[in-house]
């Protein structure tokens, strides 16, 4: 916004200069962090208020505005600065005729990155730059440490990712994405509101490893001297509140998964999970398309996006696609669950899958779903009719109870979300549970725990539900097109730094 830029003053050591200021400003008796300030206006509101200010035109319209020193250039008896507010940046006209010569002579000693809060009048320059006169202004807050000159690229990830408050200051278009990030949630609250759902908090502390096939943190509770979990996942709880009489419930909330790192993976993320009584897979799928239709359409103009190099079309109704079909198409020839295990798992080792003895024909399948399969889809696609083995929360298909009534939906080669027409026969649900305990007595750490608690809720009657998981920060990167999950987290989890 400056009409120009100054090269940056060397310095021996500029936090200790910055430093000295702040000392100086306390022994003059000057606060350097100053009190409350009220503005008038944000940026924004000032462009577009005098968007028609013509060039060389100046107004009695008295503002005050406050923000961060981004630029400073000083002209003999004049000083431009550029403010950044949160909205946007604005030119600072300072004229010692104006100020005075001592308030003049503390705005020329304003280094970048200070925080201050001004008044004065709107003008526009000749140049056709929209510019506050100041007339008076204060120091909020005296920044010590410079800002860095180059604060992107690959190079500077890391340091991006451990600073993040530096990255927001700096990066117009990683603030940008954070704000987006705060539309969607908020699109995803309004829809479900909208329709019909209520909004709940389940536990994060549990002492039962459920809800998901994962594997947990665990922390200890002193107070009961027990061992807790963090949680994995919110659906045996959410589900707890349908047998209790809520007919809808959702919860936005963190899951912890002690498992790797990787673009698309965190140890804690961000997940919504929501549950509808009477519903089913079908409900679920419209919900998927509507609140991810939803979210989109607060932050870009078109379902027509461009994510990392793919077309993704979000428009019309999304298809849903089989497992055995996907995988058949990836491997070239036909499979399903009467397929001899001993040839799918064959086919699983080329496709350098590493088999276990007891796995049976819907595990082998789903391994090799996972593997080659996913990876293969690009547009929304539900896919649907999951085998029992890997979906032990789910209901079976009555006219074949080794698939289960499930989708994924998958875009650009990932899982956004995961629904199930929900199991409510306790017994079954029992049986299933055991299976998973077996599982993991022979060497499964992910599987799940058996649920004394949540098999006797449904003993009580559980209604035929639909229900859902989506993955928030995988929509926020699909729909602001981030290539990696730490780009849509504030603060990702990253290893501890080393301090000289």
């Amino acid at each position: 916004m400056a009409e120009e830029t100054n090269a940056p003053e060397i310095e021996d050591d500029p936090i200790a200069v910055r430093r000295a200021k702040r000392e100086s400003l306390i022994a003059a008796g000057k606060n350097p962090y100053g009190h409350a300030f009220e503005y008038t206006h944000h940026v924004c509101e000032l462009e577009e208020k005098y968007a028609e200010l013509e060039d060389g035109a100046t107004t009695e319209d008295e503002v005050a505005v406050a923000g961060r020193v981004m630029a400073k250039r000083v002209q003999g008896k004049i000083i431009f600065f550029e403010l950044m507010d949160s909205t946007a940046r604005i030119q600072l006209f300072c004229r010692i005729n104006a100020l005075g010569e001592e308030a003049f002579a503390e705005m020329k000693d304003l280094d970048l990155g200070d925080w201050i809060g001004v008044q004065g009048v709107m003008m526009r320059t000749r140049r056709g730059q929209l510019s506050v006169a100041v007339a008076t202004f204060e120091l909020l807050s005296k920044s010590l440490r410079p800002l860095p000159e180059k604060f992107h690229g690959l190079s500077d990830k890391e340091t991006r990712y451990r600073q993040r408050y530096v990255d927001l200051i700096v990066n117009d278009d990683v603030r940008d994405t954070f704000l987006k990030r705060s539309k969607i949630l908020s699109a995803f609250r309004r829809y479900m509101e909208d329709d019909g759902y209520y909004e709940v908090e389940t536990p994060i502390l549990q002492t039962i490893q459920g809800g998901a096939t994962a594997k947990p943190f665990i922390t200890h509770f002193n107070a009961l001297n027990q061992e807790c979990y963090l949680r994995i996942a919110t659906e045996l709880h959410l589900k707890r509140l349908l047998v209790g009489g809520f007919e809808r419930v959702f919860e936005i909330g963190r899951i912890f998964r002690n498992e790797g790192m990787d673009p698309t993976h965190n140890p804690e993320f961000t997940t919504m999970e929501a549950y509808c009584s009477f519903s089913d897979l079908q409900g679920m799928k419209a919900l998927a398309q509507g609140v991810i239709k939803a979210a989109n359409a607060a932050v870009n103009d078109s379902e027509q996006l461009e994510y990392q190099g793919m077309a993704i079309d979000l428009s019309g109704d999304w298809p849903s696609i089989p497992m055995t079909k996907i995988v058949s198409d990836a491997l070239g020839e036909e499979i399903s669950l009467d397929t001899p295990v001993a040839h799918l798992a064959e086919l699983a080792k080329k496709n350098g899958i590493e088999v276990k003895d007891e796995w049976t024909a819907g595990k082998l399948i789903a391994e090799l779903y996972d593997e080659i399969g996913e990876p293969t889809i690009v547009n929304p696609t539900f896919v649907v009719d999951y085998p029992v083995e890997v979906s032990p929360l789910a209901k079976r298909f009555d006219d074949e109870p080794r698939l289960t009534d499930r989708f994924e939906l998958v875009i650009a080669g990932h899982e956004y979300a995961n629904a199930f027409s929900e199991l409510n026969d306790p017994v079954d649900q029992a049986e299933r549970f055991q299976a998973q305990m077996e599982e993991k007595a022979s060497g499964d750490d992910e599987a799940m725990e058996y649920d004394h608690d949540y098999v006797r809720a449904l003993e009580y009657g559980m209604p035929p539900a639909g229900g859902i998981g989506i993955g928030i920060d995988r929509v926020v990167m699909l729909l602001t097109n981030q290539a990696t999950i730490r780009d849509v987290l504030l603060f990702p989890h990253m290893r501890p730094e080393a301090i000289d």
